[in-house]
């Protein structure tokens, strides 16, 4: 049986290794542990320093690159409208990093997202409906920011004509 330093490692080794997240649930398994165990671990090693992310795909670890370029925009739409807005920045091959509102008693609320193509979109709206969770953006009347990163700057700029042409961008 592996010690808790030894576990902690082994995470590290396996979110360095995947070029995807990983799920807490693959990792609880990999590791002989709960998911509880796991959401720990993760807890501990970000407060060690380590720069894990969490997304609804699973955990990843955040790595920069020079090569991407990064916009934050602005933009409010229904919640019925998610899976629209989400679907057309795929398409012009940006991912979207997160989502963040500003709360009048908590100040900015950010969810990390890190979608980035048609089947990402497909999986957080079925997460959505299989839990009934209700959108950050529903707190704000639709009015949202997103980080959104590509690998070239006038993918950013298509982003922007898209999300303003529906109606969604705020300028």
């Amino acid at each position: 049986m592996m010690t808790t330093e030894e576990r902690r490692t082994q995470i590290l080794a396996i979110l360095k290794q995947s070029t995807r997240p990983v799920t807490g649930t693959y990792l609880a398994e990999q590791m002989g542990v709960s998911r509880q165990v796991i959401v720990q671990d993760m807890a501990v090693l970000r407060a060690g320093g380590e720069e894990i992310l969490a997304s609804p795909q699973g955990y990843y670890l955040y790595q920069p690159s020079i090569e991407i370029y990064r916009a934050v925009v602005a933009v409010r739409h229904t919640p019925e409208e998610t899976e629209d807005e989400l679907i057309i920045l795929v398409d012009v091959g940006v991912e979207v990093v997160d989502v963040i509102v500003e709360h009048e008693i908590y100040g900015e609320l950010r969810g990390m997202l890190h979608i980035a193509s048609r089947d990402d979109v497909r999986q957080f709206i079925a997460q959505l409906n299989e839990t009934g969770a209700r959108l950050l953006s529903e707190l704000t009347e639709g009015v949202h920011l997103h980080t959104l990163e590509a690998r070239r700057a006038d993918q950013l700029e298509q982003a922007r004509t898209v999300l303003r042409r529906r109606g969604y961008l705020i300028e």
